[in-house]
């Protein structure tokens, strides 16, 4: 049989004849046979709709698996009666079935729907209160606006915390070329971080010198001054700068040595 799905001049076109007989068997005999045959006969529909969200990062494959829930739930609930053209019903039902995934995809954890679609409701109506009252609305007030309760605002504003965590394995390239995840990105040793315990050691042991040989391990660590130039600039001897040396760096080593288990 010849395919009823077409392209033509880059516009999808269908045997709508055929279409109206198929639905006819479906929907007053329950033919599955047929509706398996609608479903093949609009999948083209599909894969036009999911081509608009080819660079969204997600497989072209599975939009299309998702499409395809949406045009059988159409076929389901489609009536012929109505007068309407299938593709004018169905496509709406497509997009949604797709958009719907989408939106769900986004959150970082399991969000019961009802909460969900209160948290996009909540965050249109901030954006349409704060340009009629040109200031932030208040709870109360975004509660009236959808007609819901406080508490539910709070808990959709809350909610909304959970959605569009960015996905660590994700390409984020449009054309899906030189993909690259964010977790390439993070994850490496951090030098300064690993400094960190090491200097709020360092820090407590410090604490233990005298402010005369803080100063002088200063001058000969981190001024890289010789002990001849630190005598001369405190007026001591070269073997009193020696001695002072020598006893705070015991007294660090004391302090940062690991205890013996």
């Amino acid at each position: 049989m010849k395919e009823a799905g077409r392209v033509t001049s880059r516009r999808l076109v269908w045997d709508k004849a055929l279409t109206a007989k198929l639905f006819s068997a479906y929907h007053a005999r329950g033919d599955q046979d047929a509706r398996d045959e609608l479903a093949k006969m609009y999948l083209n529909l599909v894969k036009f709709l999911a081509s608009r969200f080819r660079n969204r990062g997600e497989p072209i494959d599975d939009l299309v698996q998702v499409g395809t829930i949406g045009l059988l739930k159409a076929i389901d609930r489609f009536d012929p009666e109505r007068g309407w053209e299938f593709t004018t019903y169905a496509t709406p039902t497509i997009l949604g079935e797709i958009k719907r995934y989408f939106r769900d995809k986004g959150w970082a954890m399991k969000v019961p729907r009802r909460l969900q679609e209160l948290s996009f409701k909540a965050s249109h109506a901030i954006d349409a209160l704060t340009q009629r009252l040109q200031r932030t609305p208040t709870v109360p007030e975004i509660a009236a606006y959808l007609e819901v309760t406080p508490d539910d605002v709070l808990e959709a504003l809350e909610t909304s915390e959970a959605y569009n965590f960015v996905p660590l394995e994700t390409d984020h390239n449009a054309d899906g070329s030189d993909s690259f995840s964010i977790i390439d990105c993070v994850g490496k040793d951090d030098r300064l971080l690993s400094m960190v315990d090491d200097r709020t050691t360092l820090s407590s042991a410090l604490k233990k010198l005298s402010p005369r040989e803080q100063h002088v391990l200063y001058l000969r660590f981190f001024e890289g001054l010789t002990q001849t130039e630190i005598a001369k600039m405190l007026a001591i001897s070269q073997m009193q700068v020696s001695r002072l040396l020598r006893r705070t760096l015991q007294v660090l080593r004391d302090n940062l040595e690991p205890e013996a288990c």
